[in-house]
Order: structure tokens, then sequence, then C-alpha cells
């Protein structure tokens, strides 16, 4: 992953980082979508992956008694994450690692779970699923929601914003076959509701932008960030029946199963351990 230079790390700090979340989703849906999985036992490991400032790493904290490893590469976010761990108690099973997604150093088959929220199109979904399932241990869970179109032709619009800002973003049934492509057993899946967006996210990030742009006023690289955010929000106001995130709840098969199957071999060209 390219490095992000010091001045927008400081821009996304001030920003994401001042927001409950990082991006869309909700306790409610996290909880959601941790009843879809199966049975984890009490000492599971549990990998965060993208962790932001921990939202859903806390949600994850009430809901297993497992140890918690979350993920990310910003410094502001982990320090959060920790404040939060701290204050909770949790010191002892939830722990932070600064690591970059597509270079991270765990041992194949060490996770019991692994979750993510909004964060696996850093490294595009393919490689994700890939990395995710040698990662997790035989009959483990992988929990994590990605942009989709939810149609087969949005509107151009839409299509432009984005052809740059995402533009290997596939529909939910792509995504659902890709799945199964790539050696994993797809649990079940749903769509995040509109509050997902708006309450811990869109919302506060409009009152925090005036402020933003008048820090930023002598940036033209600060107030281009902030330009296209509202573009963002704006598209998705227009289209967003056309577009979200759908989380996917997955399981890598066990051994037993994954020794009897051999139809699927390769995901996307990575052969399946």
């Amino acid at each position: 992953m390219e490095e992000i230079p010091l001045f927008v790390q400081q821009v996304m700090a001030d920003l994401y980082g001042a927001l409950p979340r990082q991006g869309p989703g909700s306790p409610a849906c996290t909880r959601k979508a941790f009843a879809m999985l199966g049975p984890l036992a009490e000492s599971a490991k549990v990998l965060d992956v993208g962790c932001g400032t921990g939202a859903q790493t806390m949600e994850l904290a009430k809901l297993t008694a497992g140890h918690i490893i979350a993920v990310d590469i910003f410094d502001w976010a982990l320090d959060s994450v920790a404040e939060k761990v701290v204050r909770a108690g949790l010191a002892g099973r939830v722990h932070t690692m600064k690591q970059s997604m597509d270079a991270m150093d765990f041992r194949e088959e060490t996770f019991d779970l692994i979750w993510s929220e909004g964060a696996l199109y850093i490294m595009g979904f393919v490689n994700a699923l890939h990395l995710c399932r040698s990662l997790l241990k035989p009959g483990g869970f992988l929990a994590a929601s990605e942009l989709c179109w939810f149609g087969d032709d949005p509107p151009d619009e839409a299509l432009e914003f984005f052809e740059t800002e995402y533009p290997d973003m596939r529909s939910v049934q792509e995504n659902v076959r890709l799945i199964a492509a790539c050696g994993l057993e797809l649990l079940g899946h749903f769509r995040l509701p509109d509050a997902a967006w708006w309450d811990d996210y869109y919302t506060p990030m409009m009152k925090l932008l005036p402020s933003l742009r008048q820090k930023y006023a002598a940036s033209p690289d600060a107030i281009a960030m902030f330009d296209n955010i509202d573009v963002e929000m704006t598209v998705h106001r227009k289209y967003s029946r056309w577009y979200g995130y759908e989380f996917f709840i997955c399981r890598r098969p066990a051994r037993s199963a994954l020794t009897a199957s051999t139809a699927i071999t390769t995901c996307n060209g990575h052969p399946l351990s």
C-alpha cells in the first residue's frame, strides 16, 4: 500500500478521527452480522481489519469473550481504540497493532473470526477474500461489509463518481459468486440501512466540515478533499437505492469439507490451500 503523506494523514485525523465511525455502519448492524455466525469458542482469536477508532471493535468485545487484535495503519485511530479499551477495562484481551492490511504478518490459519467493516476494498475485495481465507482456521468465519451496486443499470452520475472512487465495485450477486469462487461458504448477507450511513457518519461529518474548511482554507488539497466528500454525500442522497454496503457473513469450510471438495481450486488465480 502506498505511503500516505503526513499532511493528508493530519487532515484525515482531524476529520475522520473526530467521527463516531470512519464509514457507514452501526452497533445494530454489527450485532446482526455477529448473530449470523456459528458458535465461537470462548477462547476465539478475532482479527478486526481496518478497525478505525474501534466502534465495531468495542461492540465485538461485548459479543465475544475471545481475544481481539484491532489492526489499522493510522496512529490516531489506534490511539483512540487503545483509550477505549483501557476505559472499558479490556486491556487483557483487546490489543491494537499498526499494520497495513496488505502486509499483515500473521501465520496462516490463526483466527477463528476475521471482521472488517467497510475496509477490505482498500486492497481489493478479491485479494482480501484470499488473504482472509488463508488466515482463518478451517471452520473459521469472515464477516465483512463491502460497497456494492444494487442494480444492473446504475445512473451515469453514480457510475462516474465511483469510476474514480472505487472502479472495481461489483454487484451484490457478483460478490456472492466471488465469495464461493474463493472457497468460502456464504452463511448470509444483508444490506446496511440508510441510517447506518447518516447517524454516526455523514451527519456528524456535515457538522464538522465547516470548521475544517476554515482551518485548512489555505490548502487547496484539503479543500479538494472536502469538496469530494460533499459530492459523495450528494451522490448518496440521490442514488442510495442503487448502491450501498452489503454485509457478507462467510465461513471457511472445515478441514474435512476442504479435503472432500476439489471443484474449486483457485480464486482469481490464487491457489486455495
